[in-house]
């Protein structure tokens, strides 16, 4: 006959799943990366730890429509919903890349009801770096 062993610190104690939940978080930074080809929103809190995120893709956009402004508007509010939840009430917004769903993004956030207290725009320019490729010739 086999004697049971007790768990001790089970991981289907209901604390763990719970914890999530429980953090509060008053101000964080919303980062959007827009590509010609998609738009990735991150909500991260100040220490930069990411709180949730979303993109065009995993909004159920394909092929030509992810780079569009309205699948960008569509991931920010995705990615918002559960932070405003959190109790995120004040951001920081920093804009990175040159594609369409900037703006889409951007209205969307204002859109949300969090307070913004600056929109950066921290798109990586060269300062004469690299050479560029030679000109197509079609």
């Amino acid at each position: 006959m086999t004697k049971t062993i007790p768990r001790i610190g089970s991981r289907r104690s209901g604390r763990i799943g719970s914890r999530k939940n429980i953090r509060r978080i008053p101000k964080g930074v919303i980062h959007v990366q827009a590509g010609f080809s998609n738009t990735i929103v991150t909500v991260t809190d100040i220490r930069g730890r990411v709180v949730s995120w979303s993109s065009a893709g995993t909004c159920g956009f394909r092929g030509r429509r992810r780079g569009t402004p309205f699948a960008a508007q569509t991931a920010a509010a995705n990615a918002i919903r559960t932070v405003v939840d959190q109790g995120m009430q004040r951001a920081e917004v920093m804009i990175k890349g040159p594609g369409l769903g900037r703006d889409g993004a951007l209205r969307a956030i204002r859109r949300s009801g969090i307070l913004l207290s600056c929109v950066r725009d921290i798109t990586p320019m060269p300062h004469n770096g690299c050479r560029p490729p030679k000109r197509r010739r079609v």
